[in-house]
């Protein structure tokens, strides 16, 4: 099975837009959102600052775009995985879910540290609305596993954040180039994720 590994917003035409999401990714993932002004974004795209406001509203509506973009790319991947025939039982499910993920924060390490990893205190209604849909694709393949007899008792919700904390760690480790896709320590989070709620 494939997953999107294409940027969230590489449908865009608008090539201005495009290098515009890029440099205000890279600046929010290295400098941090509250360190990032619209002028250096523009510098860095090689735009005037005036064009941010063409295509969004403020620094902190770029920003929620991004995050959207990078939570929707994940529920993507939850939401095919959880599609496909031969994903099986909730574990195979949550395997193919951490390696598109570990997939994802290999070739787009920005959008993976800027939407599951870095916790953002200017997160709009919309934008905590779709990280709700992301959490809940999760939790349907939990539930499953829960409906399986694989996934031990307690509360779906609760049990998403276990697995997500741990492969996190995983996400952090790629991101910061200490570890690749194909390392033994990957699978053993995956593992250690799975057995952290399994029956």
């Amino acid at each position: 099975m494939t997953h999107p590994s294409s940027p969230p917003w590489s449908g865009s035409a608008d090539l201005t837009r495009q290098r515009l999401i890029r440099s205000a990714l890279e600046l929010f993932t290295t400098r941090g959102y509250h360190d990032t002004t619209t002028a250096q974004i523009a510098k860095k795209a090689g735009i005037a600052e005036g064009t941010i406001y063409r295509h969004f509203a403020s620094k902190q509506h770029l920003v929620n775009e991004l995050y959207r973009a990078a939570q929707r790319w994940a529920a993507r991947i939850v939401q095919e995985t959880a599609r496909d025939p031969e994903a099986g039982t909730a574990r195979a499910q949550l395997t193919a879910v951490a390696h598109g993920l570990v997939e994802g924060a290999t070739q787009e390490t920005a959008v993976v540290k800027l939407g599951l990893l870095e916790p953002l205190s200017v997160l709009d209604d919309e934008s905590r609305k779709t990280e709700r849909d992301f959490r809940a694709a999760l939790e349907r393949i939990i539930a499953e596993g829960k409906a399986q007899g694989t996934v031990r008792a307690g509360a779906v919700d609760v049990w998403a954040g276990v697995w997500l904390s741990v492969i996190s760690h995983a996400l952090r480790k790629i991101v910061a180039a200490e570890w690749k896709p194909g390392d033994t320590s990957v699978r053993l989070v995956i593992d250690a994720a799975w057995r952290a709620i399994s029956a």
